[in-house]
C-alpha cells in the first residue's frame, strides 16, 4: 500500500505512515527515547534534500489534534510503516494501525524547559537530577504539553513538560539547558487550620489585690523580767485602734486613761508596774528608835547618786 507523498521528491520531506509500537520488532531501547525507525525510502527521501542534521520531525495526529516531536533511530522499518515508543503513542493517542503524518523540521536550541512529574515518588529517588540527565541523552527534542517517560530500577515515571524556551518545541542536542520543577500533580499542601473564633468570650478573671502589710512600731506584747503577768493589758498602737470600727467597747476606761499619763505610748513595760509612786516593801524593817536615828544625823551623810544634793570631796 502506497501512501501520500510516497516516492515524491519535493523541496521538504512530509509522509503519512501506520505506526506500531516498538514491542513489534526487537528494539527495547526505543522506550528509553523519542527516536523512532522509519522506512529505508524515506532515508531516500530525505538524502535529496538539504536538510540540517541530527534529522528531527513533526508527528502530527490529526484525528485527536495531537501534535509531538521526535528524532530518527534508524532506516529498518517495513514500507509505508513506522515503530514508536510506547510511551510516545500514548501520548498522542495512537493505536496499533492508525495513521499519523511525519514531517521533517528544524527546532531551536533549548534554554529552559520545566518539568512537572506525575508523582512525587520520583522526587524520592537518591539523585533525580542525574537520573533525569542520563535519560534526557536519549531525547532529541522536548515539546510543551507532551508526558516523557522516565525509566528507573524497573519502574515507569512520567513527567510533564509544561514549558518551553525560547519557543514551544525545542532540541536539547548538544546544549546547556536550565531545567525546571513543578510540584508533583500528586502533592497535597498540608491543609491550613483557620483559628476558632470563640462564640462567647467571658470575662477575665479579675485579680484579687491582696494589700501590703504595713509597718507598725512598737505593736508587740510586752512581758515581765521576773515572769509575772501584766496587769494591765499591753498599749495597742495607734494603727490598729484606727483600724476597728468603733463602739462602746473602744472608749478608754479611766484607768487606762491615766495610765497613758504615766506612761507614753509604744513603749514595754520592764520590771515596775504603772504606779510606781507605790513601793512594796516586802522586808519592812522596825521603825528605829530615837538614839539611832540621832546617831545616823550626826554621821557625815555619804555619796547617794542622782539625788540632786551636793557633797563635799573633803575628808
Amino acid at each position: 500500500m502506497f501512501f501520500e507523498g510516497y516516492g515524491y521528491h519535493g523541496a521538504s520531506f512530509e509522509q503519512t505512515y501506520r505506526c506500531y509500537p516498538a514491542s513489534f520488532i526487537d528494539k527495547p531501547q526505543l522506550e528509553g527515547g523519542d527516536k523512532i525507525i522509519m522506512p529505508p525510502s524515506a532515508l531516500d527521501h530525505l538524502a535529496s534534500l538539504h536538510i540540517d542534521y541530527p534529522m528531527l520531525f513533526e508527528l502530527r495526529n490529526a484525528a485527536a489534534e495531537r501534535v509531538s516531536h521526535c528524532g530518527v533511530l534508524e532506516f529498518i522499518a517495513e514500507e509505508g510503516m513506522i515503530y514508536m515508543p510506547y510511551w510516545m503513542m500514548e501520548n498522542m493517542l495512537l493505536q496499533e494501525g492508525d495513521t499519523v503524518r511525519v514531517k521533517n523540521v528544524t527546532l531551536p536550541k533549548g534554554t529552559y524547559v520545566k518539568l512537572q512529574p506525575h508523582t512525587k515518588d520520583f522526587l524520592d529517588i537518591s539523585n533525580p537530577k542525574a537520573i533525569l540527565e542520563t535519560t534526557l541523552r536519549n531525547y532529541s527534542c522536548l515539546t510543551t504539553g507532551d508526558s516523557i517517560m522516565v525509566a528507573y530500577n524497573n519502574k515507569k515515571y512520567y513527567i510533564d513538560i509544561i514549558e518551553t524556551k525560547p519557543s514551544n518545541a525545542i532540541t536539547i542536542i548538544e546544549t546547556d539547558c536550565e531545567v525546571d520543577f513543578a510540584p508533583p500533580l500528586d502533592y497535597k499542601e498540608p491543609e491550613r487550620q483557620a483559628p476558632s473564633v470563640p462564640i462567647s468570650k467571658a470575662p477575665a478573671p479579675v485579680e484579687e489585690v491582696v494589700p501590703e502589710p504595713t509597718f507598725n512600731p512598737f505593736s508587740g506584747v510586752g512581758r515581765r523580767l521576773d515572769g509575772k503577768s501584766l496587769k494591765h493589758p499591753p498599749v495597742s498602737s495607734p494603727a490598729s485602734k484606727d483600724k476597728q470600727p468603733g463602739g462602746a467597747n473602744d472608749m478608754p476606761s479611766a484607768a487606762s486613761t491615766s495610765q497613758s499619763t504615766r506612761q507614753s505610748q509604744g513603749k514595754l513595760v520592764f520590771g515596775a508596774t504603772v504606779n510606781r509612786g507605790k513601793k512594796e516593801t516586802p522586808n519592812q524593817q522596825p521603825a528605829k528608835d530615837s538614839k539611832q536615828e540621832e546617831a545616823l544625823k550626826k554621821e557625815e551623810p555619804k555619796f547617794q547618786a542622782f539625788t540632786g544634793k551636793k557633797y563635799s570631796l573633803k575628808g
